[in-house]
């Protein structure tokens, strides 16, 4: 008997399998353009998930067989779609409780800010803290700072601690400050300032580590106003096509926690990286051991440190003196030595290490450390991070590629810093600022975000900062420091990709191909042609996670 010969059956068989139709799509946007994320890849026209990945990326005929009747269809009307928007740098819950507290962000003058914060006084019962504002003391005439005196009449009921801007520095009314302690005999603690006036009494306005003089005797909130802080932040956060956060944990533990209740009762939308003090680095370890590092909803295992303050608040660490302030070159808010240490051990436990640092001593500073824990520890895919970043020395520029730090920045505090900036820091040092064109020539990869509530959440607006750079008091309409603008698409990269990268989620998220997750915006208009000066303007639509239609713009039809 002669052998058996398959071949043919099996080429009738292969050739009928690839006549079958593909199994149906859940959800196909078709008819406008898909910006993948992917570098050198054109946009296409279509794109088809199922059981919350991409299934299918490509034109229209290409996505047109996965279609069938249950499948839904978003007719894109020629709009933009983009990854999901990636916030590198956000302190999630602190925005969520800012959503529901005294807005003092836009004040411009002391009367403003009594009768804003009377009103809302009025509103809170006898006795309960009033925290939160945001104010900025750059908009008030002669960019005078604050006083105790200002806020006592409105706040006569309740004590007040209201914080500035970039969270460094913070006006305590007398109520406040007699709860705490705080009188002409208190020492300023390392790493913090208590400003006082010319009898020596203290002013109300406390600097870094200053604050915990107040913030310590603050009655924490209750498991169920963070709860009720995250729904507010995340519905914030959809509604603007934010799909992850990586969140820095201002709250130590209370945070993660927060976002653990909300994965387990099923409102965790969002998906989330969460970050916990740098100090609790062992506790983290032994967490990681016990739990695991999370799933792709909700993950752990990255420390934040601090090196230094802030700009605004004069107490980021400089080599040189402030332009303003030349009796000061900053505040180094943390023991560098004991830093130092705790981002070795980190590292060597194989947590993630970011480290806030604003001024250029900060960042070189911080760099020689990642370099010698690179050399301590041996070479791994270790992604280190530096937050914020603002100021560099020119030699410094070429190091975050050499030692493979990512440079997380936030592109609107330059249009919002560089109202005033310079007379910080001056013209030469200004060239280096936010020096995001001569990073991305280095050969760093760029990773963005907002600082929320530092800095407003929707990614529109850190988009058009990093394109423009357009000041927002108008003054500059072709950019501060324009040489350092970047290209639309370069600015989405970094909101999409490299933070994926940053947080250790690129293998899942941050492009549209096929087999990732399906998290993607649809915009309101194709912000990758036009001029960059309209995109503020521009709308999310659509947020998409895992497939799932998480916000839709009011008035728009899915079919």
């Amino acid at each position: 008997m002669s052998a058996l010969r398959p071949w043919p059956v099996l080429a009738v068989l292969l050739g009928t399998a690839c006549t079958v139709a593909p199994q149906p799509a859940d959800l196909v946007l078709s008819g406008g353009a898909v910006w993948t994320g992917l570098p050198g890849v054109a946009p296409v026209q279509a794109i088809a998930m199922r059981g919350g990945r991409i299934i299918e990326v490509g034109s229209e005929q290409e996505v047109q067989r996965y279609i069938g009747p249950g499948t839904r269809r978003l007719d894109l009307d020629g709009r933009l779609v983009v990854p999901g928007f990636i916030d590198a740098h956000t302190h999630f819950l602190t925005g969520g409780f800012q959503l529901g507290s005294v807005d003092l962000r836009d004040v411009s003058s002391r009367a403003e800010l009594a009768r804003r914060l009377a009103a809302y006084v009025h509103s809170q019962p006898e006795g309960r803290w009033i925290t939160g504002g945001e104010w900025d003391h750059e908009r008030f005439p002669r960019a005078e700072l604050p006083r105790r005196s200002w806020i006592d009449p409105a706040t006569r009921r309740n004590p007040a601690f209201l914080t500035r801007v970039d969270g460094h520095m913070g006006l305590a009314n007398s109520i406040a400050l007699r709860l705490a302690g705080v009188t002409r005999a208190t020492k300023e603690p390392p790493g913090g300032v208590i400003v006082r006036d010319a009898g020596g009494e203290p002013t109300g306005i406390l600097k870094d580590a200053a604050m915990q003089l107040v913030a310590r005797v603050i009655p924490d909130p209750t498991d169920a106003e963070y709860d009720d802080a995250f729904r507010r932040a995340q519905a914030q956060a959809l509604s603007l096509g934010v799909t992850m956060i990586q969140d820095m944990g201002d709250h130590g533990w209370r945070d993660l926690e927060a976002f653990r209740r909300a994965q387990n009762a099923g409102e965790l939308k969002l998906r989330v990286y969460a970050f916990v003090p740098i100090q609790d680095w062992k506790r983290m370890r032994q967490y990681v051991a016990r739990n695991g590092p999370g799933d792709a909803r909700l993950k752990w295992g990255g420390v934040k440190g601090f090196v230094d303050g802030s700009l605004g608040s004069s107490t980021a660490w400089f080599f040189r003196a402030y332009d303003d302030a030349p009796g000061t070159t900053g505040l180094v808010v943390s023991d560098t030595g004991a830093l130092r240490e705790q981002i070795l051990q980190a590292d060597r436990a194989r947590l993630q290490v970011a480290v806030h640092a604003i001024g250029d001593r900060a960042n070189h500073w911080l760099l020689d450390t990642y370099q010698w824990v690179e050399e301590q520890n041996g070479s791994r895919d270790r992604r280190l991070r530096t937050e914020h970043a603002q100021h560099l020395v020119p030699g410094d520029i070429g190091r975050f590629a050499r030692l493979d730090v990512l440079p997380s920045m936030e592109p609107y505090h330059a249009i919002d810093d560089g109202r005033w900036a310079q007379k910080r820091v001056g013209p030469d040092r200004a060239r280096t600022s936010y020096a995001w064109r001569s990073l991305l020539a280095s050969g760093a990869r760029l990773m963005f975000g907002s600082d929320w509530p530092v800095a407003p959440l929707d990614p529109m607006l850190g988009v058009y900062a990093a394109a423009t750079r357009r000041t927002t008091d108008g003054r500059n309409p072709r950019g501060w420091v324009p040489q350092q603008k970047i290209e639309v698409e370069a600015a989405l990269r970094a909101y999409t990709l490299d933070n994926a990268y940053g947080g250790f989620a690129d293998r899942v998220v941050g492009t549209l191909a096929h087999g990732k997750l399906a998290d993607m915006v649809v915009l309101s208009d194709n912000i990758l042609s036009g001029d960059p000066a309209r995109i503020p303007q521009v709308r999310v639509e659509y947020t998409i996670i895992g497939g799932e239609i998480v916000y839709v713009r009011p008035r728009q039809i899915l079919h």
